[in-house]
């Protein structure tokens, strides 16, 4: 079985995974996460978390269309993206200040000495559109605690307050949909 973690930072998943980012990362197999070092129709499970909103919505579906060639028939796209609606919800209620929503919806990371910024951001909705708009079939949302990466602690378990897993607000949108 291929699985590939992309855009998946210092996070190694381990062995059966192939990891793909351009941090320099020293358990990484690839830096380019648009030109997968695949075959068409070889991978069973791509695997992008908190990825997708660095890039505008034109490039998004054009990096998504080419992740989806990669991907056997069957196979499963797997994408976790800051939940645009649940933090609008949670800020409305007033139950978070502002503040608690800037890192997550606007991001800033060093890549290879260039600070980048979230582009775009996502609700259920819009981001089904786009995967529709790819091709892809299945489209649904998806628990973490039910993936075979769930004991490794990453942006798709975002909650506030942070790291309150059982009893916290998810703020991330885990969507997942086939080929």
């Amino acid at each position: 079985m291929i699985k590939i973690n992309l855009g998946c930072g210092k996070r190694d998943f381990g062995n059966d995974w192939i990891h793909i980012d351009g941090g320099g990362y020293e358990h990484l197999d690839s830096a380019d996460i648009f030109n997968l070092p695949y075959e068409n129709n070889t991978i069973d499970l791509i695997y992008a978390s908190h990825v997708i909103e660095y890039f505008n919505r034109k490039e998004v579906l054009s990096i998504i269309e080419k992740w989806k060639l990669k991907l056997k028939i069957g196979g499963v796209l797997r994408i976790a993206v800051p939940d645009f609606y649940q933090m609008s919800k949670l800020y409305i209620e007033k139950k978070y200040p502002l503040n608690n929503f800037l890192g997550p919806l606007y991001g800033q990371m060093l890549m290879n000495n260039e600070v980048i910024y979230h582009r775009t951001t996502y609700d259920f909705v819009s981001l089904k559109n786009i995967l529709e708009k790819a091709g892809f079939s299945n489209i649904r949302k998806w628990d973490w605690r039910k993936t075979e990466h769930a004991k490794f602690d990453d942006h798709s378990q975002a909650h506030l307050p942070h790291m309150d897993k059982e009893s916290g607000i998810l703020i991330s949108l885990n969507v997942e949909c086939t080929k």
